[in-house]
């Protein structure tokens, strides 16, 4: 397992700045997501790390060698790096067996050693009695577990995954999930995943940095980015938080109380009485209520049903343009209801309103 840290790392084409400035470390063994919309840099920031591209500014460490200082770079296969495409890259016309030791091949491994690395590694991702079959012959997902024995047969001290799961169905992504993470721990080799799937990053990875226009908008462990986030953006991406203007008029031992759209409620984090600020709600939060109280009185608009509760989407009779969602577990209110929603947990965005 190797560490990884980049300094003030930039990539730009032209004018555009698809990596701007970014700075973090991965510690050896850790499993890092970088998680964003698509086109926020995330897969050129993975590049510049496998050493495919240069950076145009910056500097990238592994273990504390510099393997990237400005354009000046240690090519790809002197990194140690492994890589997982979204597409498998796998030869069509070789077997399994030969897929996954094709590297080894290269780097002239005796055939003994080889053919045993090449078993090793079909029986940790579990496809040992399909080493003879042609990548056809596969599933997505035996697919998907080819490229990634073929990664871990090098024995890399860094995994970079490129979207692997993107191209398998629901259940499948899942299972693979579990997968992933039982191999990060029996390898330990220190992973960073990209992903444009904020389920997939919260949970595998043990921290998640969030890419916005080529920069790190918040770096943080799941629980942290679910319950803190820092801007409105990250508050939308992580849960589909409501991000809602309040008014804060106190601040007391249990936390800061404000008012907004009609209502009255406690939130977690750091404000001043007197200030406009931003709150993220989430539908786990917010709970249908009797009339009275701190109570926001609302209209029902929808219904959205999900299993164990439905969503029911009402509009506050103070705030005309919001929406909130609620998860209702029992029988929701008919559309057009009024109702009264009670905010049993918030937060307050560290993102001043603009």
């Amino acid at each position: 397992m190797a560490s990884l840290s980049l300094h003030s790392v930039s990539r730009l084409y032209g004018a555009h700045r698809a990596v701007d400035e970014v700075s973090f470390g991965v510690e050896a063994g850790e499993f890092l997501a970088l998680l964003g919309p698509s086109g926020c840099g995330k897969t050129t920031l993975l590049r510049l790390i496998a050493g495919f591209e240069p950076p145009s500014s910056g500097q990238i460490e592994l273990d504390g060698a510099i393997v990237a200082d400005g354009p000046r770079i240690v090519p790809p296969e002197k990194r140690g790096i492994g890589m997982v495409f979204q597409s498998y890259a796998l030869w069509p016309t070789m077997t399994v067996a030969d897929n996954v030791g094709f590297a080894l091949r290269l780097r002239k491994m005796p055939a003994a050693e080889r053919a045993r690395r090449v078993t090793e590694t079909l029986e940790a991702v579990g496809l040992a009695a399909m080493a003879h079959r042609k990548p056809h012959e596969l599933s997505g997902g035996q697919r998907q577990r080819v490229a990634l024995a073929r990664c871990l047969a090098m024995r890399p001290a860094v995994m970079l995954l490129d979207e692997p799961l993107a191209n398998l169905d629901v259940h499948l992504r899942e299972t693979m999930q579990q997968e992933f993470k039982q191999l990060h721990r029996e390898t330990g080799a220190t992973f960073v995943y990209v992903t444009h799937d904020q389920g997939e990053a919260m949970a595998m990875a043990d921290r998640i940095a969030i890419m916005r226009n080529g920069r790190i908008e918040q770096l943080a462990e799941p629980r942290k980015l679910y319950r803190e986030p820092r801007t409105a953006m990250i508050a939308d991406f992580i849960g589909a938080g409501m991000v809602v203007p309040v008014d804060i008029v106190d601040v007391e031992a249990r936390g800061v109380a404000a008012v907004g759209m009609g209502g009255r409620f406690t939130l977690r984090g750091t404000a001043q009485a007197g200030q406009r600020r931003l709150a993220c709600l989430r539908a786990t939060d917010l709970e249908l209520a009797a009339p009275g109280g701190d109570a926001l009185p609302g209209i029902v608009r929808a219904h959205s049903y999900r299993g164990a509760v439905t969503t029911v989407t009402v509009t506050p009779l103070g705030a005309a343009d919001q929406s909130l969602n609620i998860d209702h577990p029992g029988e929701p209110p008919e559309i057009g209801a009024n109702v009264h929603v009670a905010v049993r947990d918030g937060w307050i965005l560290p993102e001043m309103p603009r």
